[in-house]
């Protein structure tokens, strides 16, 4: 029984690992974009901080569940 619960908490954290990463990706993505651009673009400044907030949103997940770097 507690090894199941063990092989669960693992999945769902490599889950949270990879879903990091993505966001991290996405956010520099965004960032890329918004520097490069000629003008103002309301839409991608909204994209940026919206991927901005996301990524902080599973960093603060990672932390409740001590997810350290192993």
């Amino acid at each position: 029984m507690f090894k199941r619960k063990s092989k669960l908490k693992r999945i769902f954290d490599d889950k949270l690992r990879s879903l990091m990463t993505e966001t991290r990706d996405e956010w520099e993505q965004a960032k890329f974009i918004e520097n490069h651009l000629d003008d103002y673009d309301q839409e991608v400044f909204i994209r940026r901080k919206i991927t901005e907030s996301r990524h902080f949103y599973l960093y603060k997940e990672a932390k409740v569940r001590n997810l350290g770097r192993d």
